[in-house]
């Protein structure tokens, strides 16, 4: 979620339709909530809703559409343009948000993301960013959130994108349970069990024994000499 033209959509479209940067800027602004679905790991689905950010939509997500649009969210990610003019307006808007998440999915997991951060001078982001970061983090009590700072320009996003999944890997139901993880500094690994009662402890301890194993083979790989030099 997060304010008309901050950048939700053309997030979406580079990390999940394979867009480059230069060609989002043919993409329209979001009428109401347009519905994505990212299949994985077999019949699992990932639905990702993409909040139109005008006024009047805005207003309808915390009225008629309350419900509909914040039960049973997992993830909750809030975009600020880092350069609006209208701050006091996007954070009343992220505040109605959280009374919504803590009305209707207290579990969610919430990420802000400081977007087109490529538009503030380098030497400042970083203090722009923290100050930024302090305050969304203040307005976010009693819940908890995870600030990042990027831009569809540079590496930003794809590192942001990296982090977050770091917070979704485990797939667990009465069937199997799998576990997907970073492992070497290109790798990611993915253990599925058919025993779901296996407790997640002893698999990210599997995985984390076996990675340095495997970056010890890594560094070897990359170190020995190529044969077609």
């Amino acid at each position: 979620m997060g304010k008309s033209g901050s950048g939700k959509t053309s997030m979406r479209s580079i990390i999940f339709a394979n867009y480059i940067a230069r060609d989002t800027r043919r993409l329209g602004a979001t009428i109401d909530v347009e519905h994505s679905h990212v299949r994985f790991l077999g019949n699992l689905v990932l639905n990702l809703w993409d909040c139109g950010g005008q006024e009047a939509f805005m207003e309808n997500y915390f009225a008629s559409q309350r419900d509909n649009i914040f039960r049973n969210v997992e993830v909750l990610i809030y975009v600020f343009d880092v350069e609006s003019r209208e701050m006091e307006k996007d954070m009343h808007y992220y505040q109605s948000c959280l009374e919504a998440i803590l009305q209707n999915s207290p579990e969610a997991r919430i990420f802000c993301l400081v977007h087109k951060m490529d538009l503030v001078a380098e030497e400042r982001r970083e203090e722009i960013f923290k100050e930024r970061e302090e305050d969304l983090k203040g307005l976010s009590k009693p819940l908890e959130c995870t600030c990042f700072r990027t831009s569809i320009w540079d590496e930003t996003l794809y590192k942001y994108y990296i982090k977050c999944k770091k917070h979704f890997h485990q797939v667990r139901n009465s069937v199997f349970a799998a576990f997907i993880d970073g492992f070497t500094s290109n790798t990611y690994v993915m253990v599925e069990m058919s025993d779901p009662k296996i407790p997640s402890e002893a698999t990210l301890i599997n995985i984390r024994n076996a990675r340095k194993h495997f970056e010890k083979l890594e560094k070897v790989s990359s170190s020995a000499p190529s044969q077609y030099q």
